[in-house]
């Protein structure tokens, strides 16, 4: 139980100490307009009060990825929430900060044109397709998990659910932001309160063992490798690139640069105690790694949430519990087609005052979205696996060059991207999914592409070459 706890306190420690040094080192103007205000237009761009904008951001970027993701890293032991830890401090924190500042600064663009901006054209189109792939990807597992869910609780079919909440999904892209994600947001976030905390305490009150098997050796019962698996599976606990994705739609509604360390670096915090959370849960409830297989070969992180939730705090308890981990990918997968549908209107360059601009944008993305969905779910969590952590490495590689440029300390950006990309590249090279290497010749693979990376990117960005002030960048 120790153990928890300091991960918790090194979180929230890692906020008030790292959080604000990081905050120091970018320098966010008080007296600066911010594209809420100079920008805004009623629909995307609407100045939204801090404490609302804290719930969203929470809710936009805590899908089932702190959920699900801890769940599948328990098999690895206690060693996960070092990670968590570690890479939400140093990196997911780090990364969200940055795309959520640096879209402020960038008149509240997508993070498309964000990385172009400080990496160039060709990142710019590359990305682009790269987050739209992503965000359809994000869309469709935040589509298929509640609706597992929900089939399990009601009895309905899946595919009933699966249309419903694509429904959902439909309305809350196309509509303004205050009409539904404005209003309904914040009141979710008593809903996850009451799951983190309800399901801790008790634990503790039916005392249970938190860690039966206290050790930071690899004890998935598969014997898969901890690298790089794990700092893939438990992407957004970590850190997690498609939170770049959905910090532009904050980044449009925020009234002061002020706001920035809580808005950005706190909810990706939260997001990091979520995961601690439901990491321990999956180690706890099923007393060690192997229990948690069989129970995941049952039905898979759906399952495991239904039964912990229901078995800890009884029929009423759990209800609520599990509606709050249905509202986490829901709240998610909404934005995610949202914010699919900005990057591709910036592209185009269409206004998206009129609703029949926005139809026009929305349809064929939910008609691909719904032939997406077909396809094995495993396999779609993969995929999105190995994709949202190479968008994060890229976007801390636009954060790295923004910093160097403007004559800052960048090595804030340049280890994590560095480490990012050692991972993302083993993974790749390693995985079924990519090159499907050994893992000896995967690590050296990774290691000389973070090598490589780290390189080319010094050499281009060296201090002192092609400094811009603030309003260029």
């Amino acid at each position: 139980m120790l153990y928890f706890f300091a991960c918790v306190f090194a979180l929230i420690l890692g906020y008030f100490i790292y959080g604000k040094f990081v905050d120091r080192v970018f320098g966010p103007d008080p007296n600066r307009a911010t594209p809420a205000t100079t920008l805004a237009d009623g629909v995307d761009y609407v100045e939204i009060s801090p404490r609302k904008i804290f719930l969203i951001q929470l809710l936009n970027i805590a899908g089932l990825g702190p959920i699900f993701g801890p769940i599948l890293g328990a098999l690895y032991g206690p060693s996960a929430l070092v990670w968590i830890v570690i890479g939400c401090i140093f990196g997911g924190a780090v990364h969200d900060y940055f795309s959520g500042m640096l879209s402020i600064r960038n008149n509240g663009k997508s993070i498309p044109d964000v990385v172009g901006q400080e990496l160039g054209n060709g990142f710019k189109q590359f990305m682009r397709v790269f987050s739209i792939v992503l965000l359809l990807l994000v869309g469709i597992v935040f589509v298929l998990g509640p609706a597992k869910l929900l089939g399990n609780m009601s009895g309905l079919p899946v595919p009933v659910w699966v249309a419903i909440i694509f429904g959902y999904y439909f309305f809350a892209t196309i509509l303004p932001i205050q009409k539904i994600i404005g209003r309904l947001y914040p009141l979710f976030g008593a809903v996850l309160i009451f799951m983190a905390v309800g399901l801790t305490a008790a634990l503790i009150l039916q005392g249970y063992e938190f860690y039966p098997d206290m050790t930071l050796s690899n004890l998935h019962p598969n014997e898969l490798p901890l690298w790089p698996l794990m700092f893939i599976t438990i992407a957004c606990g970590a850190i997690s690139g498609f939170h770049a994705t959905q910090s532009p739609l904050m980044a449009r509604c925020v009234s002061n640069e002020r706001y920035g360390r809580p808005l950005f670096y706190g909810a990706m915090i939260g997001e990091g105690i979520i995961a601690l959370v439901w990491a321990t849960l999956g180690m706890a409830f099923y007393h060690g790694s192997s229990a948690l297989n069989a129970a995941l070969a049952q039905g898979g992180p759906a399952h495991v949430v239904n039964e912990i939730s229901t078995s800890l705090l009884g029929p009423f308890g759990g209800l609520l519990a599990i509606i709050g981990v249905i509202i986490l990918p829901i709240s998610s997968g909404d934005t995610a087609f949202r914010s699919a549908r900005l990057i591709i209107a910036d592209f185009f360059k269409v206004s998206q005052r009129k609703v029949s601009n926005r139809l026009l944008l929305a349809v064929p993305l939910f008609a691909i979205g719904f032939l997406i969905s077909k396809a094995e779910f495993g396999v779609i969590w993969r995929y999105f696996g190995w994709a949202n952590q190479t968008l994060a490495t890229i976007v801390l590689w636009a954060a790295a060059a923004y910093l160097i440029r403007n004559a800052k300390i960048h090595w804030i950006a340049t280890l994590p991207a560095t480490f990012m990309t050692a991972v993302s590249a083993t993974y790749l090279a390693y995985a079924k999914i990519g090159f499907g290497l050994p893992l000896e010749i995967a690590n050296y693979i990774g290691i000389a592409s973070a090598i490589f990376a780290f390189g080319v990117f010094m050499i281009r960005f060296r201090r002192g070459e092609q400094v811009v002030s603030d309003s260029d960048a």
